[in-house]
């Protein structure tokens, strides 16, 4: 039976850190940038862990 293959969506937009947490960027840093304050788009550009309800379903794709 072949071996399955990671979402490589998820690949791309998902790491895992060194105590097994996954961390991930925030949304709405992308485009229509002008509209939003300097404090905004300072504190998009940080990374931050996904929500533990979220992260079983988040290493199932990237573990496959």
């Amino acid at each position: 039976m072949p071996k399955i293959k990671s979402i490589s969506g998820a690949k791309k937009r998902f790491t895992l850190t060194g105590t097994g947490k996954v961390k991930r960027k925030h949304a709405y840093h992308s485009h229509i940038l002008t509209k939003k304050t300097k404090k905004q788009k300072r504190n998009l550009d940080h990374f931050t862990t996904v929500a533990r309800v979220d992260e079983k379903r988040v290493k199932a794709l990237l573990a496959m």
